[in-house]
C-alpha cells in the first residue's frame, strides 16, 4: 500500500471511532491535522475528482504527513454525541486520534470555517504542541446579508440562499464540485458553537495562542466581514502568539481547499507551516546550546 495516497483511517479514542484521511510522507517534516466546516467530511481536503485541488496531495508532496480529520459528531464519530458535548471532550478527541495515527502531539493546524473552533481550541491548549496555526473562513463578524440569511440556520434546515453564500461567485470553483461527495449532514454542538464563537470564544481564545498565527480570506468571501479593516482587527485578536500574518487571496471565495486556487492557497498555508517549523527547530538549537 502506497501512504503517500490519500487513504482512510479510523482509531479508537476513550472508546470513540475517529475516522480520517491521511497522506503519510516517508520521513515528515511535520504533520499537518487539517479540519473541515461544517456539513462536510474530512474529504473536504482531497477533493473527489480533482487531486490538483487536494491539500493532502499537496502536503505529502511537500514532506508533510497531513492527516484529514473527520471533527468530533462526524464520521465514524457521529454516532457518540454524549462524547464531544463539550469543547473539551472534542479537543481530547481531536489530540488523542492524531497521536494514534502519526504518534506525535507536535502538529500544524489547519482549520476552514466551524473547523476554525477546534483548531483555535486545539492552538490554546495544546501550547508548544502545536507548532502554528493557519485560519480561514471564519471571522468576527457576519457580512449583512449573510447574517440575515444564517439567523434561520439549524442543523435540520438549510435557509433560502445558503448555497448562493457558500459557493457564489460558481466561475471560482470547478462546476462539479457542488454535491461531489463533499455534504454531509451536520452534527448538534454546532448550534451552541454559532451563539457564541465570533463575539465571546474567538476572541477570548485566540489572546491565548502562543504559536505563529495565519489567517487568510478570499477576496470573495460572503460569509465574513473580511475587508483591511476586519482582517486587522482579527490579526489584533493574537495578542500572545509571536507572529501573526494575515492576508487576503485572489480570485478565491469561501471554500478556499476546493475553489480553483486551491493549490495556490495551499501552497500559502504550507509555506507558512515550514517557516513554523524552520523557527521551531532554531529554538530547538538554541536550547540545547544553552
Amino acid at each position: 500500500m502506497d501512504r503517500t495516497i490519500p487513504h482512510p483511517r479510523v482509531v479508537m479514542v476513550d472508546g470513540v471511532p475517529m475516522s480520517a484521511l491521511v497522506a503519510e510522507a516517508a520521513e515528515p517534516r511535520a504533520v499537518v491535522v487539517a479540519l473541515h466546516g461544517g456539513a462536510t467530511t474530512s474529504v473536504y481536503f482531497d477533493c473527489p475528482g480533482h487531486p490538483e485541488l487536494s491539500l493532502l496531495r499537496a502536503g505529502v508532496a511537500n514532506g508533510y504527513t497531513v492527516i484529514g480529520l473527520d471533527r468530533p459528531g462526524y464520521g465514524a464519530s457521529a454516532a457518540y454525541p454524549d462524547a464531544m458535548a463539550h469543547p473539551d471532550q472534542r479537543v481530547a478527541l481531536a489530540f488523542g486520534a492524531v497521536h494514534r495515527i502519526a504518534g506525535t502531539d507536535a502538529v500544524f493546524v489547519l482549520g476552514h470555517s466551524m473547523g476554525c473552533e477546534l483548531a483555535v481550541r486545539m492552538a490554546a491548549d495544546g501550547g508548544s504542541d502545536v507548532l502554528g496555526i493557519s485560519l480561514a473562513g471564519t471571522g468576527r463578524r457576519y457580512q449583512a446579508a449573510a447574517q440575515e440569511i444564517l439567523k434561520n440556520a439549524a442543523i435540520d434546515h438549510r435557509p433560502r440562499g445558503l448555497r448562493d453564500l457558500l459557493w457564489e461567485p460558481a466561475r471560482l470553483y470547478p462546476p462539479d464540485v457542488i454535491g461531489n461527495g463533499l455534504s454531509s449532514a451536520g452534527t448538534a454542538y454546532e448550534a451552541d458553537v454559532i451563539k457564541t464563537w465570533a463575539t465571546q470564544d474567538f476572541p477570548e481564545l485566540a489572546a491565548k495562542i502562543t504559536s505563529p498565527v495565519q489567517f487568510l480570506a478570499g477576496d470573495h468571501e460572503n460569509v465574513w466581514e473580511s475587508d483591511a479593516t476586519a482582517l486587522a482587527a482579527i490579526g489584533a485578536m493574537f495578542c500572545s502568539a509571536p507572529r501573526v500574518n494575515v492576508g487576503e487571496l485572489t480570485d478565491s471565495g469561501h471554500n478556499l481547499s476546493v475553489g480553483l486556487t486551491a493549490g495556490h492557497y495551499h501552497q500559502r498555508v504550507l509555506s507558512f507551516a515550514e517557516d513554523c517549523v524552520a523557527t521551531r527547530g532554531r529554538t530547538d538549537m538554541e536550547v540545547e546550546a544553552g
